[in-house]
């Protein structure tokens, strides 16, 4: 098969995007030739067999420049692909659609996320083939709908036998992801300034940056509470780091903290219990992820008493290692990437 991909960005450093390096690597393993259509592109070492080209926002290209190059770049290597592979953009889906069903190409979307908007649903329309994680994470009832749960390059996480995390007595908490209103990480905050009063010893550090003006601001009312709570000794901001050294983040944790509410499966979630590192969350899609430890790593949303009382359980109980042995070796053989990317190329390649 010859696919072409269209992503949002390729940057194998970057903190958001990097992961879809690895993505892209193996998309390479499973096609003949891969063209990959960018609205920005950054620093890639990907296969021979894979063609980037930019829609130039690096170059801080006008929209309307970006529109004229996409439906040029499609048109131009229309010999050069056989189906389309949409990754979270749902817009170039309509956009390429004219052009897409004139030339007969397979057209699919990758969707994760629990928000439903006009966008969404004509994109729908459009698609031959919509790939997800979950009902939760696409929530449009549609018989084109493939569930293909999330996943993650488990390998790339795994633990090497040369590092090991030092248990100070302290409750090391990571979270890693966007700065962004959705995230909850205020919740994180008031939870660690509680065990902190109790007495508790905690760390929490908060991985990640920020992308809009919303997002930037959210951030300045996030220091603000840490310094209403008088917290700096204990919650940290190591702002957005290369996408290859965030599995350092969870290695040098007792456990991760994921506030987004119920909906698509956050693969930071699933980054974390690859790494080793269990994971509490308030996102009921990852329910029988979680199992048989649910009760213990499952919170409701934006429940600040619940997570503490989450933190209290895990930090308090006798064989963590177990926890983390078991829901490592559940996301090595059910959420292989590897194993996704073959379903979607599989998919696609069905007349």
């Amino acid at each position: 098969m010859k696919l072409l991909i269209i992503t949002q960005k390729v940057d194998k450093d970057d903190s958001y995007f990097g992961f879809f390096h690895t993505w892209l690597t193996l998309f390479a393993q499973e096609c003949e030739q891969i063209t990959v259509l960018s609205l920005e592109t950054r620093a890639y070492e990907l296969p021979k067999n894979v063609q980037v080209i930019s829609l130039g926002k690096e170059e801080k290209k006008s929209r309307t420049q970006y529109l004229f190059r996409f439906w040029k770049t499609i048109w131009k290597s229309r010999k050069d692909y056989d189906a389309v592979f949409c990754h979270m953009s749902p817009l170039y889906v309509i956009v390429g659609f004219p052009i897409w069903k004139l030339l007969q190409k397979k057209t699919s979307l990758w969707y994760i996320h629990r928000n439903v908007d006009f966008k969404m649903w004509v994109a729908e329309k459009c698609a031959d083939v919509v790939f997800t994680a979950s009902p939760e994470s696409f929530r449009l009832k549609s018989k084109k709908v493939h569930y293909v749960r999330q996943a993650v390059s488990s390998d790339q996480f795994k633990r090497p036998i040369f590092s090991t995390h030092v248990h100070d007595g302290t409750l090391h908490v990571v979270s890693v992801g966007r700065i962004t209103v959705i995230k909850n990480l205020d919740v994180l905050i008031k939870a660690a300034n509680i065990l902190h009063t109790k007495g508790i010893a905690i760390k929490v550090m908060l991985v990640g940056g920020t992308v809009t003006q919303e997002d930037i601001e959210y951030e300045k009312t996030l220091h603000a509470l840490v310094q209403e709570c008088n917290a700096n000794t204990y919650v940290q901001f190591a702002g957005s780091i290369p996408f290859d050294r965030i599995c350092e983040s969870y290695w040098n944790s007792d456990v991760s903290v994921n506030l987004c509410p119920t909906g698509g499966m956050d693969k930071a979630v699933l980054e974390s219990l690859a790494a080793g590192t269990p994971a509490i969350v308030s996102n009921e899609a990852f329910r029988s992820v979680l199992s048989p430890y649910e009760k213990m790593l499952l919170f409701s949303e934006r429940n600040v008493d619940e997570l503490v009382e989450r933190l209290i359980q895990f930090s308090t109980y006798p064989d963590k290692e177990q926890i983390a042995m078991d829901l490592q070796n559940k996301i090595h053989t059910e959420f292989s990437l590897k194993a996704l990317i073959r379903t979607v190329v599989t998919t696609l390649s069905i007349e």
